[in-house]
């Protein structure tokens, strides 16, 4: 596996993204020219199969976002004991979760005053993972 950095930090499932989504999205266009092309007899059915579409894609999508909500708890929750853990105190209420989620990459020795420079100077998550000069890499979130 290569070291993660800034650069090559973002992952994405070739099955889930690609076939999968692209997979949904070629059932949608299918049923959609079915739907358009269908007789007076079979317009029910053609119109089941555009449903069950967008219930696919709704389910494609939503499955993949509450999955990176809890992620993001608990990051959230790791980050700020790891901040308590290294200053004795909590993250700074301040600080977004787009930032705390940034700030996951930060060595344990820079961490504390990349936190305190994202309030100061609000900081996107991608100006803080620039920043970043001893990267420690996450290679569990998808």
């Amino acid at each position: 596996m290569t070291t993660q950095n800034y650069k090559n930090h973002v992952r994405l499932s070739i099955p889930w993204h690609f076939v999968t989504g692209g997979l949904i999205l070629a059932v949608l266009i299918g049923s959609i020219v079915n739907l358009v092309h269908s007789s007076g007899d079979n317009l029910y059915s053609a119109s089941l199969l555009v449903v069950i579409s967008l219930i696919l894609i709704s389910v494609f999508l939503f499955t993949r976002s509450f999955a990176l909500r809890v992620q993001d708890r608990a990051i959230r929750a790791e980050e700020n004991f790891r901040h308590f853990v290294l200053t004795g105190k909590p993250l700074d209420k301040q600080l977004r979760l787009g930032q705390i989620i940034a700030l996951r990459f930060a060595s344990d020795e820079e961490m504390p005053a990349l936190a305190i420079k994202a309030v100061a100077e609000k900081l996107r998550p991608r100006q803080i993972k620039q920043l970043i000069q001893h990267w420690r890499p996450d290679y569990y979130r998808v």
